[in-house]
């Protein structure tokens, strides 16, 4: 009888977690593509009227013009948010499929880990040229760092978790524990980040207290 409640049980799992999966890839993919989508607008009337001031312009800390305006923010020769455009329409399409029942090869879900990889590489690599090169903050490259992350670690995990990426011995140990405490491991990445934040522009934060 318990055996059959937990085959029961692991059967409802693997038909909800594509459900989960593909709700998760449609609504960050989204929120992805309106911050790149807003970012681009705004860098496009910025290139045509330099006195443009963007949106997002809050303070000389929190300011999109400040980050824009930087060779950074055209790491390959464009505007980064270009890619973060064609990046995230794909994801929110890649979560829409899943929900309309579409069904993905293996290879499509590797091909989709090597773009999250090289997403999470690329925010990462902004995060720190953000912190402690340019000195300021842009609200939504803040956004999309915040989507990249969990659309990178969902990803992981689920492949992981199907089969599409196999594991053996000690890193297979970790990514049971990894599946286990993945919202903790997912908040703790987000507290570094806030707390570095938080130290390196002290002298600014200390201002609004």
């Amino acid at each position: 009888m318990k055996a059959k409640i937990a085959l029961k049980s692991k059967s409802n799992y693997q038909r909800t977690l594509p459900v989960v999966m593909g709700k998760l890839l449609f609504v960050l993919g989204l929120i992805g593509f309106a911050a790149s989508f807003t970012l681009s607008v705004e860098k496009v009337e910025l290139i045509k009227n330099p006195n443009f001031t963007p949106i997002c312009n809050i303070s000389p800390l929190i300011s999109c013009g400040s980050v824009m305006n930087t060779n950074q923010a055209e790491a390959f020769g464009f505007m980064n948010s270009f890619l973060g455009v064609a990046g995230f329409a794909v994801v929110t399409t890649i979560g829409a499929a899943i929900l309309a029942g579409a069904i993905f090869k293996r290879w499509f879900w590797l091909g989709l880990q090597a773009g999250t990889v090289f997403g999470v590489g690329l925010i990462s690599w902004l995060y720190y040229q953000s912190v402690f090169v340019i000195g300021a903050l842009c609200p939504f490259c803040m956004v999309v760092w915040s989507v990249m992350i969990p659309i990178f670690w969902y990803v992981t995990l689920y492949n992981i978790r199907q089969k599409n990426i196999v594991l053996q011995g000690f890193w297979l140990k970790l990514s049971d524990f990894a599946q286990k405490h993945h919202g903790d491991i997912l908040l703790a990445w987000f507290a570094i980040g806030i707390v570095i934040i938080l130290i390196r522009f002290w002298y600014y934060w200390s201002t609004l207290l």
